[in-house]
């Protein structure tokens, strides 16, 4: 097979291989990028192919940037330092990235902190108190949730739950 034929192969396969991706979920520039790469398409050629599905409106790293952060924030509470590693292990451009977080509002990001609390706080539910806030930091750092937001936030749930319990 000469070089042509073989470069039009390529480019049908990559487009296959791409547009399969893309139809499961949106996909960023990068992920399209490593996809192509693991299924031998030549770097040149998943430029053009890649190139060409943004331009036709199937690729927005923005697009999916913010999808991603929708999603991952309402389904897991991620908080954005979270979101942002994870933006980054998807290949997303770092003002994109900048871009699409700056949006997020502090007041829903500390909502969804207090909502991972109070789901949490019926597994804890008669340990020491300590052990209590200790588990509850824990996994609010884990969401990617800072010191200073996680103990005020698990002081705050605490102290309405002790209330609750105290007014049964």
């Amino acid at each position: 097979m000469d070089d042509l034929a073989e470069r039009r192969s390529q480019l049908v396969a990559g487009r296959t291989i791409a547009m399969d991706r893309l139809a499961v979920r949106e996909r960023s520039r990068g992920e399209l990028f490593a996809a192509l790469a693991r299924r031998n398409i030549d770097e040149d050629v998943a430029l053009v192919v890649v190139d060409q599905l943004q331009g036709d409106g199937f690729v927005d790293d923005e697009r999916f940037a913010r999808a991603w952060v929708e999603s991952r924030s309402r389904s897991k509470g991620l908080a954005r330092s979270v979101l942002r590693l994870e933006l980054r292990t998807k290949q997303v451009a770092e003002e994109t990235i900048d871009l699409v977080l700056a949006e997020v509002d502090p007041a829903d990001e500390i909502q969804a902190a207090h909502r991972l609390v109070q789901r949490k706080l019926r597994s804890v539910q008669g340990l020491d108190q300590a052990v209590q806030v200790r588990r509850l930091c824990a996994m609010l750092a884990r969401k990617g949730f800072g010191p200073q937001i996680a103990v005020e936030v698990v002081r705050v749930e605490l102290a309405f739950a002790a209330e609750q319990i105290e007014s049964i």
